[in-house]
């Protein structure tokens, strides 16, 4: 089995994990399950993909549009990450102290000896690193309008249970 690794070179935005997003159904989840007509995403309770983050939704709504599927979302609650609770998220857990070891006290000098180092993490179990290089730069600073917001509030349609929380975003037919 193999752990997907997006690095990015630019910076940590909303953009980012949908285009993360975006990549992995390209290139893995289409040819994995062709059937699929929705996907469930789950996310831990903070950072970019942060429950409360609008430019987040918005970024969604444009994967959704662009893989013409409906996107379930769960995000965990706050302080509930699924790092700490093996159970909940094995691979996490399981494979990102393998990461941490391959880059101890290494110099990451270059991009290329980041990608060596990252495709070197493996377990005994038989767990290995396939690491993907996002080169898009991003734009830092982007801010939700009123407007976007609005708009956000009536296309997401948030569940009965934990709206804050978890939420579907469906594609929006072009005109």
């Amino acid at each position: 089995m193999a752990i997907l690794v997006n690095l990015g070179l630019s910076h940590d935005t909303t953009q980012f994990a949908c285009d993360s997003i975006q990549w992995y159904w390209n290139r893995v989840g289409q040819q994995a399950y062709p059937e699929a007509s929705s996907m469930l995403l789950l996310f831990d309770g903070g950072g970019t993909n942060a429950a409360r983050k609008y430019l987040f939704k918005q970024d969604l709504q444009a994967v959704a549009n662009h893989t013409n599927m409906t996107v379930h979302v769960a995000h965990y609650p706050s302080y509930c990450s699924p790092v700490f609770r093996e159970r909940d998220n094995p691979i996490e857990r399981r494979f990102f102290p393998h990461l941490s070891r391959v880059c101890t006290g290494m110099l990451l000098d270059t991009l290329d000896r980041v990608v060596q180092l990252l495709r070197k993490a493996t377990t005994q179990t038989g767990l290995r690193t396939t690491v993907n290089v996002i080169k898009r730069t991003y734009e830092t600073g982007r801010k939700a309008t009123d407007k976007m917001k609005e708009a956000i509030r009536s296309t997401v349609q948030f569940a009965e249970v934990l709206p804050k929380w978890n939420y579907t975003i469906t594609p929006q037919i072009k005109h």
